[in-house]
């Protein structure tokens, strides 16, 4: 079994703190409905959790031991109730602050697949079109990454 080691809170030079010892990894799958339209899987955080009652993506924080996409694929199946099933990487956003790194690994999925919340962090998962995801109320670091995001589907889906 896995060594649990990587949760908590690393801080920053300018007193901010973030979630994740050695990192924190997450995914944005992407999928197309049958017109061709792109669309997302967002998570609508929990209000106990931090930064509750905002959209972002299954993530957290990285274990020693642990690639940053294996963090991603382990945090997605502990947030995300639903089988992820076959996946192509089309990319990886890494938002490096020198002590600490958020990895995004964009992932292209056959279809809109049924998701569920999988555990309490959760308290919705939906799909949502890529042209209307900034318009929910994003997680502020997800909202920064957003335009770089949207940018990289867009140009690895084109």
């Amino acid at each position: 079994m896995q060594e649990v080691d990587g949760n908590g809170w690393v801080e920053l030079a300018d007193g901010s703190r973030r979630w994740g010892r050695f990192g924190a990894a997450g995914l944005l799958l992407y999928a197309t409905d049958v017109t061709g339209s792109g669309h997302v899987l967002l998570q609508h955080r929990a209000g106990w959790t931090h930064m509750g009652g905002t959209w972002g993506i299954p993530g957290g924080a990285r274990n020693r031991d642990e690639t940053p996409l294996e963090a991603a694929v382990r945090e997605f199946c502990e947030e995300v109730s639903g089988d992820l099933g076959e996946y192509t990487v089309l990319g990886r956003h890494e938002q490096d602050l020198s002590v600490w790194r958020y990895d995004t690994f964009l992932l292209r999925v056959p279809a809109l697949t049924p998701f569920r919340p999988g555990n309490s962090e959760s308290k919705e998962i939906r799909w949502v079109q890529v042209d209307a995801a900034e318009n929910l109320p994003l997680l502020p670091a997800f909202r920064s990454a957003w335009p770089h995001l949207s940018a990289d589907l867009r140009s690895a889906t084109a």
